[in-house]
């Protein structure tokens, strides 16, 4: 019985498909994002993942020669010792705190000359904690701001409160918080406009 044996074919040969393989890698390695078809892609996402775990036993490695081993195993598969340089040096520090879904597929539209089903492949980002913030705490960021800018406006019609009491009456600059209303405007703020 055949199972857990399925492979992408890719409708061509073992020779091609690993030179596909290789050269789709080195691309997304080099550019972190590529557009392909959704087979290609699918296919793609184990073989692209094998090679980042070699760049993360590398950097785990203590032995200098472990570590050159790994990148070895990995140029031999890739072929490109640019691609390689910059997932070993770069990309690879992202992905220490990761087990594995290194990267993410995204379904395009299908490609207008043929109709082949399209996909966007990229290497999946390292959580940041900017990119970590709750609801709740942006809740809490907009209830201080309210209340900040509340202060604010208080603290200017109390000051001119204060200068109308000295004598020179001061127009109270807070339209735009809208606690006053312009006398250019045709109905106050209290009353409703008649309804037609």
């Amino acid at each position: 019985m055949r199972h857990l044996k399925h492979h992408f074919q890719l409708s061509v040969k073992q020779e091609h498909r690993k030179s596909l393989m290789a050269n789709l890698a080195s691309q997304l390695f080099l550019h972190e994002k590529i557009k392909t078809t959704l087979i290609k892609a699918k296919a793609l996402r184990p073989f692209a993942e094998r090679i980042i775990t070699l760049a993360k036993r590398a950097a785990l490695s203590e032995k200098p020669e472990q570590k050159l081993h790994y990148r070895r195993l990995a140029i031999a598969r890739i072929r490109n010792e640019a691609a390689v340089k910059k997932l070993f040096d770069e990309t690879v520090l992202q992905f220490l705190k990761r087990d594995g879904g290194y990267t993410r597929i995204y379904k395009l539209m299908s490609r207008v000359g043929d109709g082949a089903p399209m996909a966007l492949i990229q290497l999946v980002e390292a959580p940041s904690e900017k990119r970590r913030s709750t609801k709740r705490s942006k809740v809490a960021k907009t209830k201080a701001s309210q209340a900040d800018s509340a202060g604010t406006v208080a603290e200017a019609v109390e000051a001119a409160a204060v200068e109308e009491v000295a004598g020179e009456p001061q127009e109270v600059a807070v339209a735009a918080q809208g606690e006053v209303n312009d006398e250019s405007s045709p109905v106050p703020s209290d009353e409703k406009a008649p309804e037609a």
